[in-house]
């Protein structure tokens, strides 16, 4: 029996021996979970860093286009009106050649003809650029176009009619720039 004890106690003895070697294994198992977890950590810092660092980028990109836009959009309505006045020139040429003349001359009827011709000339250039006088005499009146100064009692023609315009409108494709003034008839007051 000691025999077996014996070797029951040397059996144990190796045992014991490799028992403390894995428990030295189960810290360095152990340790292993911590640096992993501190790998992860650094890795999910550094992820965050890298985020934040395109956010202010897409957000510096996204500043500056807007004052590419604005500074576009400014542009635009500051020289929006360029062909306009490119247009207008000529006009203004002839006024004052019309007045050059009349200086030098005492020929009315010449200078009422340049007057009218300059007239037409500035119609033309509102036209080109879609201004367009608002229609209006023996027209029914239209508040949206028109703008009644007055009303005369007439037969002659329906109530509501424009009866006589005492000064043009003008509209811009679809917007009103200036409503006609205008005299409106009215019914008398027997019927």
């Amino acid at each position: 029996m000691n025999d077996e004890n014996t070797s029951t106690t040397n059996d144990a003895t190796p045992q014991t021996a490799v028992n403390p070697e894995s428990s030295t294994d189960h810290g360095a198992a152990d340790n292993a979970p911590e640096a992993v977890e501190e790998n992860l950590l650094d890795q999910l810092h550094n992820d965050l860093e890298a985020a934040k660092n395109r956010v202010l980028r897409s957000q510096a990109e996204l500043e500056n286009y807007r004052k590419r836009a604005a500074r576009e959009i400014e542009e635009h309505r500051r020289y929006a009106n360029q062909p306009l006045m490119y247009d207008l020139l000529p006009v203004l040429d002839n006024i004052e050649r019309a007045i050059g003349a009349a200086e030098k001359s005492q020929d009315v009827a010449g200078l009422l003809e340049g007057v009218k011709l300059v007239a037409r000339q500035f119609e033309e250039v509102f036209a080109r650029h879609r201004c367009l006088r608002i229609g209006a005499l023996n027209l029914p009146f239209d508040p949206h176009l028109h703008h009644a100064i007055s009303q005369q009692i007439t037969d002659e023609v329906p109530p509501n009619t424009v009866v006589l315009v005492t000064q043009s409108g003008f509209q811009l494709y679809d917007r009103v720039v200036r409503p006609s003034l205008v005299i409106v008839s009215r019914g008398s007051d027997a019927s």
